[in-house]
């Protein structure tokens, strides 16, 4: 992606697991975990809006992994429906944790990021990640998969953000996973489901979401 990426290929439960890191020019303030859209339909870490992602991560100073799903680029394996790829980004979370890069620490700041089918898996990883005492600090959910998947709720300052007339998950779908749980989405008018010629607004988006504080107020409303 940039002069700071590398590749590895990391010893995963199930075999390889090819990972592309992204680097900030300064110490990082924690680390990010990227996950891609539907593998059996051209998905890649490479996704223009997963490399938007972690630019915005980046630039922020997140150190940023982004991973291939089983059995894409050098990975092992086959698609697992996000079972077996809820497994592998959760044993991913405790090696880019425990990076020296980062604090070496199992609880070290941690973001996760998904778009589409990457979005529904982070869900799950949150989801386990939060009943190990563990939580992510952080969450980005871009054209979450909420007609084709079983998608889990989410700590209420998620950032979701979605395009009006994207034509692969209806934005209905996601008031209606939304809606449930009290949840805002950013809704860009105008944007299909991969954010042609809308990636800066993404981006600028996300990078506003980062510069603000984590947590949300818990208050009861006043009124």
């Amino acid at each position: 992606m940039n002069a700071g990426t590398t590749v590895v290929t990391l010893a995963g439960p199930e075999g390889a697991i090819d990972v592309a890191i992204d680097r900030p020019a300064s110490t990082p303030r924690g680390g990010a975990l990227v996950a891609h859209p539907h593998p059996l339909y051209g998905g890649t870490r490479d996704n223009k809006v997963v490399q938007t992602l972690a630019r915005a991560l980046v630039q922020a100073g997140y150190l940023c992994w982004r991973p291939n799903f089983r059995g894409v680029g050098a990975s092992a394996g086959a698609h697992d429906a996000g079972r077996g790829e809820t497994d592998d980004l959760l044993w991913l979370t405790r090696q880019l944790r425990t990076d020296p890069a980062l604090s070496g620490t199992p609880d070290a700041p941690l973001v996760l990021a998904g778009f589409s089918f990457g979005s529904f898996v982070q869900t799950r990883v949150a989801s386990r990640l939060a009943a190990a005492g563990t939580p992510a600090q952080r969450m980005i959910l871009v054209g979450p998969a909420t007609s084709r998947f079983e998608v889990d709720t989410v700590p209420a300052d998620t950032l979701v953000i979605h395009g009006e007339v994207d034509d692969v998950v209806p934005l209905s779908s996601v008031f209606d996973w939304a809606r449930p749980q009290g949840l805002p989405v950013v809704v860009i008018p105008g944007t299909d489901h991969f954010f042609h010629r809308r990636l800066p607004v993404l981006k600028r988006l996300v990078l506003g979401f980062l510069a603000a504080p984590a947590g949300i107020d818990g208050a009861p409303d006043s009124e």
